[in-house]
């Protein structure tokens, strides 16, 4: 009789960036701030949602800030799943940036703005409110919470639902990107994003990057 090793079977991730909030809609920097979804978020979770309703889905695991939680929250919902709370999927911790808009860190920070733009993976961000991680610390934070995550529920699928930073540390994993590479690709609110994780070797394979499609208003009937 032939018998199969069930911690051997592949993982499959979906990966997903919370719904807007009135931040990102500004363009001012959140991190580890505390910032709910806006009205157009909670209508994106709503939709991924619906998107989501008819997938297998075993797991739904978040990020403990708002804004991720609310939008697994929505998909749990219509589910009848649990979320679970992981605080490694969190943003990474920008300091003295949190709060601020682009322009403002660049007015107050001038060197450390310089060296975040130029790609500098080691750069100690300004003290702030919250701790401030370099590029590199953050994204062995991030990708090390999710291979530990998909390795711990081999054969299922489990959506994690996180932030942009989080998703972007991902891709660059399974792409091979080198960390000082400019982010050259797009990460939407509300996306799916889906992984492969396969143990034999702990690689981390991308399926299918930014879907969108749900978050398309719908067509009004009486429209010609």
């Amino acid at each position: 009789m032939t018998t199969t090793n069930a911690s051997a079977a592949p993982t499959d991730l979906l990966l997903i960036r919370h719904g807007e909030t009135a931040w990102n809609a500004e363009r001012r920097l959140q991190g580890h701030l505390d910032i709910p979804l806006n009205d157009e978020g909670e209508r994106q979770a709503a939709l991924l949602a619906g998107a989501l309703a008819g997938e297998p889905l075993d797991l739904i695991i978040a990020s403990d800030l708002r804004r991720a939680h609310q939008t697994a929250q929505a998909v749990a919902d219509r589910r009848g799943l649990t979320v679970a709370i992981d605080p490694a999927l969190r943003e990474r911790g920008y300091g003295g940036f949190e709060g601020l808009l682009y322009s403002e860190i660049e007015e107050r920070f001038p060197r450390e703005f310089a060296a975040w733009q130029a790609r500098d993976v080691d750069a100690q961000l300004p003290p702030g409110r919250n701790v401030g991680e370099s590029f590199r610390s953050f994204f062995d934070r991030a990708t090390g919470a999710i291979l530990a995550l998909a390795a711990d529920n081999p054969g299922k699928t489990i959506a994690l639902v996180a932030h942009g930073g989080v998703l972007e540390c991902a891709y660059r994993l399974a792409r091979g990107l080198p960390l000082e590479t400019p982010r050259d690709f797009k990460v939407y609110n509300a996306s799916i994003n889906r992984f492969r994780f396969d143990p034999a070797d702990r690689s981390l394979v991308l399926d299918s990057w930014g879907e969108v499609d749900h978050l398309r208003p719908a067509v009004l009937d009486e429209l010609p």
